[in-house]
């Protein structure tokens, strides 16, 4: 099995994803320059964080365009896995592969700390290794995390099960006072129909080591190697 994570000109937790997948999850992984085509064979693909393309326009406006997203396009809508974080999570929908879009949070501020999320989805690719109803500790860092979409849209998430993980509290409330930015009916991450892409604003890779303060994170991570092996 192999990973790949995709580089856009302002990428800055590729890195951070790249160390998670070869250092902690101890799996092959490499780069992809989002001018290229080509996936290297690469069995899931993870869009990272950061500020692609400087999020001119709107966040991810401009990486939809890229060669790379393309190819991307064409390998989720074969079942290929992909993973989007934050900026990436707002990529996927500028691109099409996920609904909605990433607005301004509602405090028009820069929001980076440790936030609780409920699983509400246990039976994807991604979340397989956690419990249903469980609490994560993950920490966030974005100026756009504020998920909408239309009440259309919002009701074939909750029909279809695709929301995958909500904003709560601690002990799995989910209250407006536990959303962070302001997020349509506490939505964090939401997957496609066919459960094979999802896109979260909080980042796994921050907490998938002890050294960072907390290891929650590395769930996502072990699901996804757990289902990569399972094919």
């Amino acid at each position: 099995m192999k990973f790949g994570v995709i580089i856009f000109p302002g990428s800055n937790c590729d890195h951070d994803a790249f160390w998670t997948i070869q250092q902690v999850a101890k799996q092959p992984v490499t780069f992809l320059w989002h001018e290229s085509h080509g996936l290297e064979n690469c069995d899931a693909i993870i869009i990272p964080g950061g500020f692609a393309f400087g999020d001119y326009l709107r966040t991810g406006a401009i990486a939809k365009f890229s060669p790379m997203m393309e190819s991307v396009g064409k390998f989720a809508a074969s079942g290929g896995l992909v993973l989007g974080i934050c900026n990436g999570f707002q990529i996927l929908c500028e691109s099409g592969l996920l609904p909605g879009a990433l607005m301004r949070n509602v405090s028009l501020k820069y929001v980076c700390k440790p936030v609780h999320l409920r699983v509400e989805n246990a039976s994807t690719p991604f979340t397989s290794g956690c419990r249903e109803g469980e609490v994560l500790t993950i920490p966030i860092g974005h100026m756009e995390g504020n998920y909408f979409c239309d009440e259309t849209t919002l009701d074939e998430l909750r029909r279809d099960r695709r929301i995958v993980f909500r904003y709560s509290t601690a002990s799995g409330e989910i209250t407006p006072e536990a959303n962070p930015n302001g997020s349509l009916d506490n939505i964090a991450g939401i997957c496609n129909l066919g459960r094979n892409v999802l896109g979260m604003m909080p980042h796994p890779e921050r907490a998938s080591e002890s050294e960072l303060g907390g290891t929650e994170g590395f769930k996502i991570f072990e699901s996804l190697v757990g289902a990569m092996a399972e094919k």
